[in-house]
């Protein structure tokens, strides 16, 4: 069988590796032409994700039996909109997949169906600001359709809005963009796979952020389990199937994003994705339930193994992890740690770079500015803690001036 993956980056090669692992035939969608899963596709594709009809023109050329993505947002929509069109497997409808891609959808079915999120409004480039008169400062301002913390800033004044106003549509496809009420918060991601319309919770994590200048909610790194799972487990179960039963998902990966703060739980964002924390590398590991072999075998519309998933409990589960997404820069790459000497190190699973020597790291404005990835598994939280400090210790990205770039502060902050 053949699939169209949709992505070929750092966040869609553990999707690829697996399927290919899995004997399925591969066709591999990006319009980098350097993207590390192309080299191990049977087919390339320079098509942006983001572009239905050239994808549509992939699938059709290569006869593929389903197409797929994961740690990436709005590709699901251009993967529901061809699988419908070519008649394949109907893991996500096509109105589903916009509802979770868009967030204009998102927030309107938010409001509908009475799921707490922020305060916010849509606004158009001439709006008014009485529409922003009852709102509190500061305001967070998001393009509609992006993802990766692309074009979201947080604004101290309606005349930073109108500054900003062509910076956050330079990211999006709309020409109105989303401006909400800032809520101190700490964060949760809820992920897991919904079967016949019933959600199945594998983790609950804290998802650890930082902020530089304006730029906000740049993930750091996620942390399991999350210091909310005992406390307050019976309201995120709820809340998680209010929304897979609101937004009617019936099959497949969920990725939702909660705020806890002084309010409550609100709710940030959802996905119906795998995440881009590299939770298909970790889950089979903390949680033995395989999502990556699970998603593509349901894009492929291959019958499921659930067994895993339908012994498996959360609150049982006593496990310690850290999926660090560290970062570094900016400057220029001289030297840098081999891959190999983290993995040597207790706890490490997994482990890579997004630069290499002679690469320049520029200043982060995004999750697109990473300079990699490790993820640490332990029995308790101290020895979690000495395990993550271990590859800090280890880990090396210098500069011309013999300076380490990376910025462990930021990943050890848990």
């Amino acid at each position: 069988m053949r699939l169209l993956i949709l992505g070929g980056g750092s966040g869609q090669l553990s999707l690829i590796k697996k399927a290919k692992k899995m004997g399925y035939e591969l066709v591999v969608s990006d319009y980098y032409p350097d993207a590390p899963g192309k080299e191990i596709a049977d087919f390339v594709s320079e098509s942006s994700t983001f572009d239905f009809e050239a994808n549509l023109k992939t699938a059709s050329k290569y006869d593929v039996d389903g197409v797929l993505t994961a740690g990436t947002d709005q590709p699901v929509y251009t993967a529901a909109r061809v699988v419908e069109r070519l008649n394949l497997n109907q893991y996500i409808s096509v109105k589903t997949a916009e509802a979770v891609t868009n967030k204009r959808v998102m927030k309107n079915k938010f409001s509908a169906a009475a799921i707490p999120t922020v305060k916010y409004k849509i606004l158009p480039r001439d709006f008014s600001e009485v529409e922003l008169e009852s709102f509190k400062k500061p305001f967070v301002v998001k393009p509609l359709d992006s993802q990766g913390q692309r074009g979201v800033f947080k604004l101290n004044s309606i005349n930073k809005i109108r500054e900003k106003f062509n910076k956050v549509l330079s990211f999006s496809r709309e020409d109105e963009i989303l401006v909400e009420e800032y809520y101190n918060s700490d964060e949760i991601t809820v992920s897991g796979w919904v079967d016949d319309g019933k959600a199945e919770i594998l983790t609950i994590t804290d998802r650890l952020r930082f902020e530089e200048d304006i730029h906000l909610g740049i993930c750091s790194s996620h942390l399991f389990p999350s210091k909310y799972l005992k406390g307050q487990m019976s309201e995120i179960e709820n809340l998680t199937q209010q929304i897979v039963s609101e937004f009617h998902i019936e099959s497949g990966p969920f990725y939702f994003q909660f705020l806890i703060g002084k309010q409550g739980i609100k709710v940030n964002e959802i996905a119906c994705r795998i995440g881009g924390a590299y939770e298909g590398d970790f889950m089979p590991e903390l949680t033995g339930v395989d999502i990556l072999e699970l998603m593509i075998n349901l894009a492929a519309g291959q019958e499921l193994d659930l067994k895993a998933l339908n012994d498996y409990s959360i609150e049982d589960n006593s496990k310690h992890l850290s999926s660090q997404l560290f970062f570094a820069g900016p400057g220029e790459v001289r030297e840098i740690t081999i891959v190999s000497e983290i993995l040597k190190l207790s706890g490490v699973f997994k482990a890579g770079f997004n630069y290499e020597a002679g690469d320049r790291i520029p200043e982060i404005k995004n999750a697109t500015a990473r300079a990699g990835y490790f993820i640490v598994m332990a029995e308790n939280e101290n020895e979690l803690k000495q395990r993550v400090k271990a590859v800090y210790d280890n880990l090396k990205i210098i500069d011309q001036n013999g300076k380490n770039l990376v910025l462990r502060d930021i990943g050890e902050n848990f």
